[in-house]
Parts: C-alpha cells; sequence; structure tokens
C-alpha cells in the first residue's frame, strides 16, 4: 500500500482542497507553497523530447476520487467513468509553484511529465487535448483537481502546455476527449500483429485512389496537423490515409481521411475503433 494511503482523512482532504484551490485564486499567507506566484522554469527547458502519456487500464486511485467535494465553498461531483467525455473550453497550465508537491491522489507533481488537472473526470483519466487555435495536439494523464477559474475546464502540466504553444500566452482554447486504453491498446497491438485479410485488402488498394467511401476522422485549421494526425492514424490502423482541404466560413479546413473502404462492414468497424480511442467525430464520407 502507498505510504500516502496511511493518512488520515482530514490530511487526504487537504491534500485534495490544497491541490484544487491552488488554481482557483491567489495564494495567502498560510499556503504550503514557498513561491506566492506560479511561473515555469527560470529559463525555458525544451521538453520535445517528452513523449505524450501511454495509455493504460489501470483502477480509479484512492485519493482524489471523493464525489461529491468542496473547493472555495463550491461543489463538486466526479463522473462515473469517462466513456464519451468530450468537452471544448479554455486551459491554463502550471508549474514551478507546484513542482514536487502532492497532487490531489497523492502523487507527486512533474511539470516536466504529461500531466493534467480535472474537476470532474476520474482519476486516473487519459485525454486527448487539442488547442484549437493551431491544432497541435498532446495526451496527458488526469492525476490532479483543478482549475477552478470560470470558463476553465483543464489545467496542464508546464511540459503539456509547452507543446501546445500556449505557454506565452498562459491559456488556450482547447477540446479535451477522453481515451479508451483498453481500445488504444488494442489498436496498438493490432500494428505488431499480421494483417489481417481485411486489412491486406485495404493495404491493396492504391493511395492514389481519388475516390470512393472513406473515414472523415476530423477536420483542422493547420495542414501541419492534419498531416501529422493522418501519419500517425494509418501507422497504427494500417490504413491508407490523406489530406484533402475544404472551404469553411471563409477558411480553409484539412480533413483527415482514411480508406478507401471496399465493405460497409470494414468502415463502421473502423469508426469504432476511432471513436474508442478519442476520435467521436469519425463518420462516413463519399470522396470526391
Amino acid at each position: 500500500m502507498m505510504k500516502w494511503m496511511a493518512l488520515p482523512l482530514v490530511v487526504l482532504a487537504l491534500i485534495i482542497t490544497g491541490c484544487a484551490s491552488k488554481k482557483g485564486g491567489s495564494g495567502s499567507s498560510g499556503s504550503r507553497y514557498s513561491i506566492k506566484n506560479d511561473h515555469g522554469p527560470s529559463a525555458p527547458v525544451d521538453v520535445s523530447h517528452v513523449k505524450d502519456a501511454v495509455p493504460i487500464d489501470e483502477p480509479k486511485s484512492r485519493g482524489g476520487n471523493r464525489s461529491p467535494y468542496t473547493v472555495l465553498g463550491r461543489s463538486y461531483s466526479i463522473l462515473d467513468d469517462s466513456s464519451g467525455y468530450r468537452e471544448r473550453g479554455g486551459a491554463s497550465w502550471y508549474g514551478n509553484k507546484f513542482h514536487g508537491h502532492l497532487t490531489s491522489n497523492g502523487e507527486t507533481y512533474d511539470m516536466y511529465k504529461m500531466s493534467a488537472a480535472h474537476k470532474s473526470l476520474p482519476i486516473p483519466t487519459y485525454v486527448r487535448v487539442t488547442n484549437l487555435d493551431n491544432g497541435k495536439q498532446v495526451i496527458v494523464r488526469v492525476n490532479d483537481r483543478g482549475p477552478f477559474h470560470s470558463g476553465r475546464i483543464i489545467d496542464l502540466s508546464y511540459a503539456a502546455a509547452s507543446k501546445l504553444g500556449m505557454l506565452a500566452r498562459g491559456t488556450a482554447r482547447v477540446e479535451v476527449e477522453a481515451i479508451n486504453p483498453r481500445a488504444w491498446q488494442s489498436a496498438s497491438r493490432a500494428i505488431a500483429a499480421p494483417p489481417s485479410s481485411d486489412v491486406s485488402t485495404a493495404r491493396a488498394v492504391p493511395v492514389a485512389l481519388s475516390s470512393g467511401s472513406f473515414v472523415q476522422v476530423g477536420a483542422y485549421s493547420q495542414a501541419g496537423s492534419a498531416n501529422r494526425i493522418a501519419r500517425q492514424l494509418s501507422d497504427l490502423y494500417g490504413r491508407p490515409s490523406k489530406v484533402t482541404d475544404v472551404e469553411r466560413s471563409g477558411r480553409t479546413l484539412y480533413r483527415v481521411l482514411l480508406g478507401p473502404f471496399v465493405s460497409k462492414d470494414a468502415m463502421e468497424r473502423m469508426i469504432y475503433q476511432l471513436s474508442q480511442s478519442g476520435y467521436p467525430g469519425a463518420h462516413p464520407v463519399d470522396f470526391p
């Protein structure tokens, strides 16, 4: 049993409230943190080598999942599970002030790891966070509570915020999607497994084929982001991919398409796999 599990309930409550309220307002003279105003490292740190969190199936933490809980006089409830969770809103980040201190579930916060705080998702939950202003994406593990500022739905580690390109501004408009770890692991194992007859048929279809039935994974404002996602999904699922541009409301969006598919069943299975891996908006399209 982890050493923090032996703490009295009162102390555990303080951990939850302390970690959470740190993101809900300014510090006080009685704060347990030595730094009054939060900030990043004294000099910029290159976190490009830090990999996304890898979703794994793990039980809920004993700490940080009490529901409801109260912070700054307001009560919050925790979701029974994260299935289908998808939300857009504001993101912020927290850094050196909390580095080395306990998170809501008793782990030690490391601002150079891919983690996050959320008000209502079970701990731990793995989520994909997309910066809606530049299309950049990260996968983080929720192990803390917060932020408790109006309009913000997630508080990211320094590393995650850096990779999303939001350090300078401090906040960003994001989309947060929960990932099903079992589906993620299944898809990852499928890469290493010998191809099935269905996958072989898909790979036999020339990528240059310009028409047919496709699955549209998403539409992105940046061509670079769309191309990166297309390559990742093509590698992950063993399917050809393509990126096409389309005009919407006076701006150009870049659609990520997988396919073409030779059967409706194969396409429906692909849509299901994508939805379980954090792409619930995937849907069939005919191209062109």
